[in-house]
C-alpha cells in the first residue's frame, strides 16, 4: 500500500502506542514464568512474533478480558486478538519445550535474538527463520555465545545469519561478545541466564552500542522479580531464578512518538500544537528525541507526571546528534534535518546499518529525491538543511516501518504531494501511525 501525503499543518492530540521494545521483553518474561498478564501492550507485526515463539516454546498467548485499559494495536492475524488491551500469557515456566515446527521471525529482529537465546536452553533442537531481510542480519555473535556456554548454536549456511538451529541445553557459563554489532544479544542472554543453573557472565569485547535498550531490559527484569546487574566487563545474571509478576503494564514508546513530535515540530499551525499522550519517562534511550528538539530550538514542553509532550511549530537550526546509543532516531533525525536551516551531523550511526535496512543509505537516498541535500559517510550522516528545497516525489520505504514514517513527516513541509511506498509497514511497531496523522489535520490519503 502507499499512501499520498500533502503539504498540511497538524494540530491537536494524539497517543504514542505501546513501546515495542518493552512489549517483546514482557510477553518474553511471562512466557519464562509459569505466567502473567501484560496490560497496554503493542500488538503488531513484530510483536506477534514473539507471541508465536512463546506459544511454539509450550506457552500460550490470548487476549484477557479482565485486562485494564484501552486498545491501541494493530491488524493482522496473530496469536493474540488485535483488539486486546491486555494478554494472558501462560508461561513454559523456565524450560521451553522443542518446537514441533520451525520458529518464524518474519521481520523481527528483536524476536529472533531474544527468543534464540531461549531456544539454547531446551533439550532438542530449534530451527528461526525469518523474511529475505531478516534472513541478512547478524546473529553470528549470539551463536558463539552460546557455543561458549557448550550448547549448539549454528547457521545453516554458515555465515551468521538465519536460518538458525540451536539448543543444548546450557546451563550457564561466561561469555565474551563485542558490544557493537547489537546490544540484544546481551539482552537475550540475560534473559535466558536467569534459568540456568549456573547463570551468565557477559563480557563485552568492545563499547555497548544501544546501551539504553539494556537499561529497558533490566527494568523488566526487576518487575519479573529477577536480579541482573552490570558489572566492570559487561553484565551479569545469577541463575536458578524464577520470573514471577501477576501483571506488568507497558508504558508508551518514544521511537514512536518521535514522528508525532517532528510532525509537530515542523508543521504545527500558527497559534496550535501538538501534544502527544502517554509518554512518561522510563528507561528508554530514545526519550532522547526532547532534547534533539530543544537542541535545535523547537518549543517544547513535557510534563513528565501527566505524561504529555507538547511542541509547536519552531524555526529548527541544525546540530550535531550521536545516536550510538539512540540508532531508531536516526531517520526523525535525518527527516527534521532535511528542514531545518544550517547541517544537521548524525554521528556514531555505521550500526544504524544493520536494521531491518541500511537506515543511513535510505534516508540520504531518499531525502536526496525530495530535494534535500545529504552527504553520507560510513559513520555519519550530513543533512544539509539550509541547502535544502524539499518537494513532493513518490520514496520508496524499503519494508521499514522508521522509514515510513520518518519520510511521511518530511512530506507534511514539502512542496506538493509526496508518496510513500510500503506504508503497509507501519504496522511492525506503530499501527495506527496514518490515523493518527490524520487525527492531527494531516492531507493523508491510501493510494
Amino acid at each position: 500500500m502507499d499512501v499520498r501525503i500533502s503539504r498540511s499543518p497538524v494540530s491537536g492530540r494524539a497517543r504514542a502506542p505501546p513501546s515495542k521494545s518493552y512489549t517483546h521483553r514482557a510477553i518474553l518474561a511471562a512466557g519464562y514464568a509459569d505466567g502473567a498478564r501484560i496490560d497496554h501492550p503493542l500488538v503488531s507485526a513484530d510483536t506477534r512474533a514473539t507471541m508465536r515463539a512463546v506459544e511454539a516454546y509450550g506457552g500460550r498467548v490470548a487476549p484477557d478480558p479482565a485486562g485494564s485499559g484501552s486498545s491501541r494495536t494493530g491488524s493482522g492475524e496473530g496469536a493474540a486478538a488485535d483488539d486486546a488491551s491486555a494478554l494472558a500469557v501462560e508461561g513454559f515456566d523456565g524450560r521451553p519445550d522443542t518446537p514441533d515446527d520451525v520458529i518464524d521471525c518474519a521481520n523481527s529482529g528483536t524476536t529472533m535474538r531474544l527468543v534464540t537465546a531461549t531456544g539454547a536452553l531446551g533439550e532438542g533442537l530449534t530451527v528461526l527463520t525469518g523474511d529475505d531481510s531478516l534472513r541478512s542480519r547478524p546473529q553470528g555473535p549470539l551463536l558463539d555465545a552460546i557455543e561458549q556456554l557448550g550448547g549448539r548454536g549454528e547457521s545453516t549456511r554458515g555465515n551468521g545469519q538465519a536460518p538458525l538451529i540451536v539448543g543444548g541445553a546450557v546451563e550457564g557459563g561466561r561469555v565474551s561478545i563485542p558490544g557493537d554489532v547489537s546490544s540484544q544479544y546481551v539482552t537475550a542472554l540475560l534473559m535466558a541466564g536467569a534459568v540456568t543453573e549456573g547463570g551468565i557472565d557477559v563480557e563485552l569485547e568492545t563499547e555497548l552500542k544501544s546501551a539504553p535498550y539494556v537499561e529497558i531490559t533490566l527494568e523488566v527484569l526487576a518487575a519479573f522479580g529477577v536480579e541482573a546487574a552490570r558489572t566492570d566487563v559487561g553484565f551479569s545474571v545469577e541463575g536458578g531464578q524464577s520470573y514471577r509478576t501477576d501483571a506488568y503494564a507497558v508504558p508508551g514508546d518514544f521511537s514512536s512518538t518521535s514522528y508525532l513530535l517532528a510532525a509537530g515540530a515542523l508543521a504545527a499551525e500558527n497559534g496550535g500544537r501538538v501534544i502527544v499522550e502517554g509518554a512518561h519517562p522510563s528507561a528508554q534511550g530514545d526519550s532522547a528525541i526532547v532534547d534533539v528538539l530543544e537542541r535545535m530550538g523547537a518549543s517544547i514542553e513535557w510534563d513528565r507526571d501527566a505524561g504529555e509532550i507538547a511542541v509547536e511549530r519552531s524555526d529548527l537550526r541544525g546540530v550535531e546528534v550521536d545516536v550510538g546509543d539512540t540508532p531508531d532516531l536516526l531517520p526523525t533525525i535525518a527527516a527534521l534535518g532535511a528542514a531545518a536551516a544550517g547541517e544537521t551531523r548524525i554521528v556514531n550511526c555505521e550500526h544504524v546499518r544493520y536494521k531491518e535496512t541500511d537506515r543511513v543509505a535510505a534516508m540520504a537516498t531518499e531525502l536526496e529525491k525530495l530535494g534535500a541535500a545529504v552527504a553520507e559517510e560510513p559513520d555519519e550522516l550530513v543533512v544539509r538543511g539550509g541547502d535544502s528545497d524539499l518537494r513532493g516525489a513518490r520514496v520508496a520505504g524499503y519494508h521499514d516501518h522508521r522509514i515510513v514514517m520518518a519520510l511521511s513527516v518530511a512530506g507534511l513541509v514539502a512542496e506538493g504531494e509526496t508518496t510513500v511506498e510500503g506504508a503497509e509497514h507501519v504496522d511492525v511497531s506503530f499501527p495506527g501511525f496514518f490515523d493518527a496523522l490524520r487525527g492531527l489535520g494531516a492531507a493523508v490519503e491510501s493510494a
